[in-house]
């Protein structure tokens, strides 16, 4: 009996199409996934943790007010 999964020569697809690192551009790497390195994933994390990343909110309040007068 042969193993004939190994002869067949079966193509091994990606799990997702490889990005460049939001960083620096260069083609992202499965283990630091989006990024291309340790490196840019840190530098990435400093800049949320540091507030430099904002997530804009709405200012629902400053609607109602308006629509109350």
């Amino acid at each position: 009996m042969t193993d004939t999964s190994k002869t067949t020569g079966a193509k091994v697809e990606p799990l997702r199409k490889a990005r460049p690192c939001p960083e620096c551009g260069k083609p992202s790497v499965r283990d630091h996934y989006p990024f291309c390195s340790d490196r840019c994933r840190t530098l990435d994390l400093s800049r949320w943790l540091n507030g430099s990343y904002a997530i804009p909110v709405a200012d629902d309040e400053a609607k109602a007010d308006g629509d109350e007068r």
